[in-house]
């Protein structure tokens, strides 16, 4: 195997491979990337036997072949090298060395087998299907905050992708939650997706996908079967196992009944809960909001540290209430507003809340309130 590869273009492809690789490993093999060189360009390959990325890259190939490379040490040398510099890499197999070569740097890295490197099996999908990146990138970025991080919830450690019954007909739903707030998200149902299983995509895949989902312009093909899904851009492909549960049926969690509402400047109301939340307590991190007509006061006392108060004005109508939540959760759910207003609907002080993005109903946040 021997190629020449431009810096930067091995530099990403490198660093967006080996990022799925675990870092401490008990299989030596899964800490390394399987390079490929073909006729058509140069692909690198890395698994964690759960998540495996393909990435491909244009290179000159002048002898096709296969080996592995450890993974971390490919992309030190990658992100190390001379910007602008062609790098050359070429495998003897005769020694079992490959070595990297850049200007006057060389390098001689130790290999393992090709034919030890688990490659994903193949799936047969059930559904098939394209969606623009922007898409697929509002709806796992705006629910992957709720995911839940406690394993024993195993079924919770990531997002729920499925078909469902929105506003306007069928969509394409994101749904995260980790018992104590709720994301979901709607996008409409793209052409191929009626038949999609639903599915609950890792925390760890969420987090690879956003690297497939930089350019506005692409399209991605995304494939979906009981066990696996697949997400494509034309230059990097994401295979991951789903995880083997039942997502709870979050409907019942979503309030119907609550009438009073609040409308607030979303940024505004982000930095004076960050503003408050400065004396209280890590551990509760509580916020009392106190709604008055048109008049919001947000309010912390920490015995042990401190009290804080300050006072918004926001267009609210009805009776007076008083309410607590974490800080934490209504900074999160914040952040995810893309319009000016956030909308809040409350029922009592024990019920939970439902906002949303001023009048869009393809975005709903449901959060539990504390005791203040």
């Amino acid at each position: 195997m021997k190629f020449s590869i431009e810096k930067a273009v091995l530099n990403k492809a490198v660093s967006q491979a080996q990022s799925v690789v675990e870092r401490r490993n008990t299989i030596p093999i899964l800490s390394n990337v399987l390079i490929e060189a073909t006729p058509e360009g140069v692909s690198f390959r890395a698994t964690d036997l759960d998540t495996e990325v393909v990435d491909r890259a244009p290179a000159t190939v002048e002898r096709p072949g296969a080996t592995t490379v450890s993974a971390a040490l490919l992309n030190d040398i990658a992100r190390k090298l001379p910007d602008g510099a062609l790098v050359n890499i070429a495998f003897d197999a005769a020694s079992g060395r490959v070595s990297v070569q850049a200007g006057r740097a060389n390098f001689n890295l130790a290999t393992l087998p090709r034919e030890d490197f688990p490659v994903m099996a193949s799936t047969e999908y059930t559904a098939n299907f394209t969606a623009p990146a922007p898409v697929l990138r509002r709806l796992f970025d705006k629910s992957r905050f709720a995911i839940s991080t406690e394993e024993t919830r195993y079924y919770l450690n990531g997002v729920y992708m499925h078909v469902a019954d929105g506003e306007g007909g069928r969509t394409l739903r994101c749904v995260a939650t980790d018992g104590h707030r709720l994301a979901r998200i709607d996008a409409p149902l793209p052409e191929g997706a009626e038949a999609m299983p639903g599915v609950i995509v890792p925390r760890k895949t969420v987090a690879e996908l956003k690297k497939l989902l930089d350019d506005d312009e692409a399209e991605i093909a995304v494939s979906v079967s009981e066990t696996k899904v697949r997400f494509a851009n034309p230059t990097i492909t994401l295979t991951s196992k789903v995880i083997d549960g039942t997502f709870p049926d979050y409907t019942r969690v979503i309030p119907r009944g609550n009438t009073r509402r609040l409308e607030v400047d979303a940024a505004d109301f982000a930095r004076a809960v960050d503003r408050v939340a400065t004396v209280s307590s890590e551990r509760s991190r509580a916020v009392k909001l106190a709604l008055d007509e048109d008049r919001l006061v947000l309010s912390v006392n920490a015995p042990d540290a401190g009290a804080a108060d300050e006072e918004l004005a926001v267009a609210y109508a009805d009776e007076p209430l008083e309410i607590g939540f974490n800080a934490k959760y209504l900074q999160e759910i914040a952040a995810q507003i893309d319009r000016e207003n956030a909308v809040f609907l409350f029922n009592g002080s024990g019920d939970a809340a439902l906002i949303r993005e001023g009048g869009d109903e393809s975005a709903v946040y449901v959060v539990m309130p504390m005791r203040v």
